[in-house]
């Protein structure tokens, strides 16, 4: 791995400079989806870097104090393709190219908000050996409970649509994807790969115990490390830790560098 201080950023039609919360940052086109990347003034030993799955601009607290500490800040806007293969592959060549041509860190830090959930988590379990660390925000892992709403909440009847379009399956099977995802989380747990969840246990959108608690009580019933925060009362906005990020810097910080 490359031992730059700072890696030149190269993308086609990047775009001019701007600045993300103050941050100078850049935005290119990259396999037909715009890219973001926010690099840090200092960056930390290692290379760091945070790819953030869905929503840059949303509840993104920790991800700014996380920057001012020195991780880069990465994001492809890919709209509507909920964790599919498609995504996946699309996350692949993102990889290939931040790690591979920019030369950050071997191992990246996932962070899955909402239904950035669903990406993030199963580029993962396609990819363990390449996560850092997981940190969800709220996070969608059963694309039945939403966008398709067959649980407690309302679900989305349109994205369910495209859903299963991006997805190329039926109803019917898309109700065996949850359980595929749970039966490949022992990929993640044998790599170490740590995982941090923030929740609200009054989420009316994207309930808990169908989509966090299944992936916690799996995860550590395999012996992996799964942190949880929850916040009594809270639903699915605010999401994160709005009036102190502190907890999730510290567990970016100690978990960031694996080998």
């Amino acid at each position: 791995m490359t031992t730059r201080s700072h890696p030149e950023i190269t993308c086609n039609n990047w775009s001019t400079p701007f600045e993300w919360r103050g941050f100078p940052a850049r935005k290119g086109v990259f396999n037909g989806h715009t890219l973001t990347i926010v690099p840090p003034g200092r960056p930390r030993p290692g290379l760091p870097w945070i790819w953030k799955t869905e929503f840059l601009d949303v509840f993104s607290n920790a991800e700014e104090e996380l920057v001012r500490r020195g991780f880069h800040l990465v994001y492809l806007e890919v709209l509507d393709h909920f964790g599919s293969p498609k995504a996946v592959e699309l996350g692949n060549r993102l990889y290939e190219y931040v790690h591979g041509a920019l030369g950050l860190a071997r191992k990246v830090c996932l962070l899955g908000m909402s239904r950035g959930g669903l990406w993030a988590y199963h580029w993962a379990v396609a990819n363990p050996d390449r996560v850092a660390l997981i940190y969800g925000d709220n996070p969608v892992l059963d694309i039945t409970s939403w966008p398709g709403g067959y649980g407690q909440g309302p679900g989305d009847r349109e994205c369910w649509q495209k859903c299963l379009n991006i997805y190329g399956i039926s109803e019917d099977e898309a109700l065996n994807l949850q359980e595929q995802l749970i039966e490949r989380l022992s990929l993640l747990v044998e790599a170490g790969v740590p995982i941090l969840h923030v929740v609200g246990d009054a989420d009316e959108v994207v309930p808990v115990n169908e989509n966090s608690d299944l992936v916690k009580k799996r995860y550590r019933e395999l012996g992996g490390t799964f942190e949880e925060v929850v916040k009594p009362g809270s639903k699915h906005h605010p999401h994160g830790l709005p009036e102190d990020p502190g907890l999730v810097v510290r567990f970016f910080e100690q978990r960031a560098i694996r080998p």
